[in-house]
């Protein structure tokens, strides 16, 4: 039963629940935005504050190591006052350590946290704009929930649930489930889990130049990226970071995430619309990677009718920004070898009002892979969604080490629907992952596509993968729809129907009989009973 109790207490989900449930009884906790503002201001700041306690615990080991006594006053004094860490962590004055805070008395909790925030943004140009300043004397809870908020928060470790995971965009992805379902699916904002970043990298191997996410949101993208390099290649400082984001708190909170983890960046100096007011126009990236908020409406202005994004397309319609996000990722590739790696609703694979947009994608050269993702692999929807990959250079040659064929006028279907055998628990909802198995499968599909020696006319598997030349595409109406084009087989054909007849048959003679049975017992039954008329 302790074991048990452990395991419930530990559990991420059941500690932010915790929180949900303090906020939503707390006296002036503010809208949802607010309420989420504030969990992940604490979120970061404990996170930082570990991260901190970690440099300086490595940096009495390696004292120690040296012979030197860390505890000595000098060497205090020259090493802990001003110390510096080679690993990204930053040096927190007294007022911002998480080990401080934790211990604040409750009746100044409030006041406390302000000045954590306030003596970050001045000491550090990196963490400047992480965050609302004033955040939680603007909300002044009551003494009695602050302390409960943060003592839940404290239970939220690294060294607990994983340096490896991006437990900012955890906490992001809950508050969106929990708190406002309604108020994030007009605008299409999903959280990425983790093992659809890992397909998507997996597949287009972002390992070393530049990388771009037009609608970065948390980050998360670029974090769960980065670990897959370090896996890969070992060094993220080959991976130079670009980024854009609309709302303000998701901005904040994308700079908090990649700050945590040392990653430098590049997202603007503010929040803005990437269709509006594309903040690195002019710059071509190796790499996209991207999640654009699906369907989105209300994208487009009068400003945007001529706009050189797409000046080589027809302008995509105003009722829904998926082939906008399209082209403007497109014009940042670069043009001699970018590559591209996004989701999308799978809509966008047959929309009528972008079929000459879509016709010209592939006239082009610029698709090279579609594949569906199983269903329900999203938390917060349950829409169906495709990965796109767009490749600036089908023409063959070196890349990573492989050789590559050419590929002109293919591309590539996959359709993963029925992995579906690997489900989540203790979710609300029916959810599944994709397992590292199943993600290196799939990248081995399209890489032993791209390579030299594959015959892309006959490379297919019925009810999984086919490669397809633009002249049946051409004939399908430009529809990029996988299940135009792979072979689905009907397994009703492989019914030895003689057999099935005769089991049916033999199953219902046993029912009837049973039936018979039931209804002799029930006559036998009342036999002798007398029915007395008065």
């Amino acid at each position: 039963m302790a074991k048990k109790a452990t395991e419930k207490a530990l559990n991420i989900d059941n500690i932010l629940f915790n929180c949900r449930d303090i906020l939503r009884a707390a006296r002036n906790s503010g809208s949802f935005f607010e309420k989420r503002d504030m969990m992940l201001t604490l979120v970061f700041l404990r996170f930082i504050g570990e991260k901190y306690d970690d440099g300086v615990a490595k940096l009495r080991g390696a004292l120690l190591e040296q012979g030197l006594d860390p505890d000595d006053e000098n060497i205090r004094t020259a090493f802990f006052e001003d110390v510096s860490f080679a690993d990204g962590t930053y040096n927190l004055p007294p007022e911002a350590r998480w080990s401080n805070i934790i211990n604040t008395p409750a009746p100044k909790l409030n006041s406390a946290l302000d000045a954590a925030l306030h003596s970050i943004a001045t000491d550090s140009k990196d963490l400047k704009g992480c965050f609302v300043e004033g955040t939680f004397l603007t909300r002044n809870l009551a003494a009695n929930d602050i302390k409960k908020l943060v003592d839940e928060v404290n239970k939220i470790s690294h060294k607990t649930f994983g340096e490896e995971k991006d437990l900012i965009g955890r906490v992001y992805e809950y508050f969106l489930k929990e708190f406002a379902v309604n108020a994030t699916k007009e605008e299409g904002e999903f959280y990425t889990p983790h093992d659809v970043v890992q397909l998507i990298a997996s597949m287009i191997e972002p390992y070393d130049g530049t990388l771009y996410d037009p609608c970065c949101g948390s980050g998360g993208m670029f974090i769960q990226s980065a670990e897959l390099v370090k896996s890969k290649q070992g060094d993220i400082n080959r991976i130079n970071i670009y980024g854009q984001e609309k709302d303000a708190a998701t901005y904040r909170l994308a700079k908090m995430n990649l700050a945590l983890r040392g990653l430098s960046h590049h997202l603007g100096d503010t929040n803005d619309s990437t269709f509006i007011n594309d903040l690195h126009r002019g710059v071509y990236f190796d790499y996209i990677m991207a999640n654009p908020p699906f369907n989105l409406k209300g994208w487009y202005n009068d400003n945007l009718k001529d706009d050189a994004r797409w000046a080589d397309y027809d302008t995509p319609p105003e009722s829904n920004a998926n082939y906008a996000w399209i082209l403007h990722m497109l014009s940042h590739l670069k043009p001699s070898d970018g590559v591209a790696g996004f989701l999308l609703a799978n809509g966008a694979l047959n929309d009528e009002d972008t079929v000459e947009i879509r016709r010209k994608l592939i006239q082009n050269d610029k698709i090279e892979a579609i594949v569906v993702l199983p269903r329900e692999l999203f938390i917060t929807t349950d829409i169906s969604v495709t990965l796109w990959i767009l490749n600036q250079n089908k023409k063959g040659g070196k890349y990573k080490g492989r050789k590559l064929r050419n590929r002109k006028h293919e591309i590539l279907f996959m359709d993963l629907r029925q992995w579906t055998e690997n489900p989540v628990k203790n979710e609300n909802k029916k959810k599944v992952l994709l397992v590292t198995e199943q993600i290196e499968k799939a990248a081995n599909i399209y890489h032993t596509w791209q390579n030299e020696g594959t015959d892309g006319v006959n490379y297919a598997v019925p009810e999984l993968y086919r490669s397809v030349g633009i002249k049946e595409i051409e004939e399908k109406g430009w529809a990029l729809t996988p299940s135009k084009y792979i072979e689905f087989i009907d397994h009703d054909l492989d019914i030895d129907y003689m057999k099935e007849m005769k089991r049916i048959q033999g199953e219902m003679k046993s029912l009837i009989a049973k039936e018979k049975q039931s209804q002799k017992m029930l006559v036998n039954a009342f036999k002798g009973i007398r029915f007395e008329i008065e």
